[in-house]
């Protein structure tokens, strides 16, 4: 790459030798354009940071170069998986995200994918875009997880509105696929491919937060069945969903923390659940608390067998904390922020959006890796950890870069579509940290994925 050692790095000489060119480089990458769907890093050939590329190294800033590092000791034994083929479905999908946006009479949305519009998600599912990697046995369509990613990648570089369907497409129905019951496969996946499903997530509790092994929740055998009490926190659209899988605890902790722990399958509509909402800093209403008191379920809500949790969750979360959604939340505000920096922006300028550029790169190679991982059957949690780890840091970032960028550049370079990317993502990044585990408990786990623990 040109450069010896990361100790060595200095930003502030690497962007006074970033030329002008080098932003048109990065605006040809970005695909900057008047079409909004040409200004996309997921055209072919796939974005990469090839050793050759000097000028891409030279925009980096040392924490991304320390990120590229990570990725190369990571996932030296795992090559980039080969997403060429796909570029026609690529196309497709922009065509029909394109439709849906004269549909609602819109330009762009804005919100990335926590809108939720569970109409729009029925319609992904008449085109066989969710349930993809789903045998055909069970509604879905016996794809590739790599083909899924294309589509997940698509969907949120176009910001549609995917959160009614995302999670049960995303972890629900492959955690059921790989350990639910075989009435359990034939009832749910169906449903989850054809969107009638929705589900959300309950793992975090008030008083342990992202600590799994510190789950309080509890769930009694009765005889017949289960008795649950105990609280369910930061809960992303139980308000709204159908079915919830359930951290609880059934048994002793055991030595290393992880014993005594399974998962249920619970239906958020019954009666005795109280769901009650928790706003965020935008006043929107997003995450819940989902509090149990003596709620019953029958025996066969069960997944897998008891004391099985532990090994459920950790594969859920390698599929929850590596997907596109960890790093491209904030990927339209990049874009519109290349637009208005300009074909000749200064040095700064230039190096600040550089380093966001070549960030993006590196945690998106981590991204597809671990796919390729989850399709070949692995289960890489450490690697998926580092991937929210690092996508989490991206997203949290890319606002503030933003405004120092935005304050150097001319009032017209600005448009309302700018605006409200900004306003939206400075209001909502501070809670991605919790999506996938909080950054205190991931950084724990790469910690002891490198044995430094």
């Amino acid at each position: 790459m040109g450069i010896s050692s990361p100790a060595r790095l200095n930003i502030q000489t690497w962007r006074s030798q970033w030329k002008n060119r080098q932003c048109s480089i990065l605006q040809r990458r970005l695909r900057i354009g008047p079409p909004p769907e040409a200004s996309s890093v997921l055209t072919q050939p796939p974005l990469s940071l090839p050793d050759s590329d000097a000028n891409t190294a030279r925009a980096l800033s040392g924490r991304a170069i320390i990120d590229y590092y990570l990725h190369m000791q990571f996932f030296a034994h795992q090559p980039l998986p080969d997403l060429g083929p796909y570029v026609g479905l690529r196309g497709e999908i922009r065509a029909f995200l394109a439709e849906e946006r004269q549909r609602a009479g819109i330009d762009q949305w804005v919100g990335s994918w926590e809108g939720h519009d569970r109409d729009f998600s029925a319609r992904l599912a008449e085109r066989g875009w969710v349930g993809m990697a789903l045998p055909t046995a069970y509604g879905g369509h016996d794809k590739g997880i790599l083909e899924r990613y294309v589509v997940f990648e698509e969907l949120l570089a176009g910001g549609a509105p995917v959160a009614a369907h995302w999670i049960a497409d995303r972890q629900s129905g492959p955690l059921i696929l790989r350990f639910g019951t075989e009435a359990q496969r034939q009832h749910f996946l169906p449903r989850i491919a054809s969107t009638e499903y929705t589900f959300a997530i309950g793992m975090s509790e008030p008083d342990s937060g992202s600590d799994l092994a510190a789950a309080r929740t509890k769930a009694e055998w009765r005889g017949n069945g289960w008795r649950i009490n105990g609280a369910k926190i930061w809960t992303s659209n139980a308000h709204r969903a159908d079915w919830m899988i359930t951290l609880c605890r059934t048994g002793d902790v055991g030595e290393d923390r992880h014993g005594g722990l399974s998962q249920f399958l619970i239906d958020l509509k019954a009666p005795d659940i109280k769901i009650r909402p928790i706003q965020n800093l935008a006043g929107d209403h997003h995450f819940n608390e989902v509090v149990f008191e003596d709620h019953n379920i029958a025996a066969d809500r069960i997944i897998g067998s008891p004391g099985d949790g532990w090994r459920q969750v950790m594969n859920e979360l390698a599929f929850e904390r590596s997907a596109p959604d960890r790093y491209l939340s904030t990927f339209r505000l990049i874009v519109e922020l290349v637009r208005a920096a300009g074909a000749t922006p200064d040095h700064a300028i230039a190096g600040e959006v550089g380093a966001l550029y070549a960030r993006l790169v590196g945690v998106r190679m981590l991204s597809m890796q671990v796919a390729a991982a989850l399709d070949q059957g692995k289960t890489p949690n450490t690697e998926a950890a580092l991937v929210k780890e690092i996508g989490t840091a991206l997203e949290q970032d890319t606002p503030e870069v933003a405004r120092r960028v935005l304050s150097e550049t001319p009032d017209g370079a600005r448009d309302g579509l700018l605006e409200e990317l900004l306003t939206y993502d400075t209001l909502h990044t501070p809670s991605f940290t919790l999506r996938g585990g909080a950054r205190e408990i991931v950084r724990g786990i790469i910690a002891r994925g490198i044995g430094l623990r």
